[in-house]
């Protein structure tokens, strides 16, 4: 349909659970500084606001050293990005049938630009998408919406009020505040939505595409 919503999706706790892959780089970067692995609730409790703020929450005794930290980190994660990472149940029959809807598709993501492409390519579900977004493509990281906008600008597509963020954390969430666009909360996320605003809340992304079906 040529009046389908855009849809910018997060990526991490939304599409995908990647939580024992994250914590994997962020304990091997750990050990290379002598230091014992952290629990993968730990961990997952400090995903949110991109690498750099995880390794500051993960090894803050080495604050000093964080462009190493990064460095390190990216090594680990860039060798094994898929190894444990699974689809959310419902997400590639979700995606199918938004794509069927006409809708353009997105994702927009504080994870490393050059890996984003390459983890939706390992599940099978890269060609659903328009553009990937990511860390380094913006000078500033969600909650800020220029990873929004910028997806927008390379699909050639004007931001609407009946566009949709989709995200599980409270900076994808406030991302759709900022944009003026529609929310969807993923509650089967490991995100925290804090007290931001949503307009549609799910368990499963099946019924975001089946509440999007009425309403186009």
């Amino acid at each position: 349909m040529n009046d389908a919503p855009t849809i910018f999706f997060d990526l991490d706790g939304t599409l995908i659970d990647s939580r024992k892959d994250i914590a994997n780089s962020v304990n091997l970067t750990r050990a290379d500084y002598g230091l014992p692995p952290l629990s993968l609730d730990s961990i997952t409790g400090m995903v949110g606001n991109g690498v750099r703020q995880l390794l500051l929450r993960a090894m803050p005794e080495h604050e000093s050293e964080i462009e190493a930290l990064l460095e390190n980190n990216r090594r680990h994660y860039t060798a094994h990005p898929v190894v444990h990472t699974t689809m959310y149940p419902g997400v590639p029959e979700a995606l199918k049938a938004l794509k069927e809807m006409g809708c353009r598709m997105a994702v927009t993501s504080n994870k490393t630009s050059s890996l984003i492409p390459r983890i939706l390519e390992g599940l099978g579900i890269l060609h659903y998408f328009d553009v990937t977004v990511g860390g380094g493509d913006v000078p500033v990281l969600k909650p800020d919406p220029g990873l929004l906008y910028l997806a927008a600008e390379r699909m050639g597509v004007q931001v609407r009020p009946t566009d949709w963020v989709v995200g599980d954390h409270y900076t994808d969430l406030e991302v759709g505040r900022h944009a003026g666009v529609q929310v969807c909360h993923c509650a089967y996320g490991f995100g925290n939505p804090r007290e931001e605003r949503f307009d549609l809340r799910v368990k499963d992304l099946r019924d975001f595409a089946d509440a999007l079906r009425k309403r186009v």
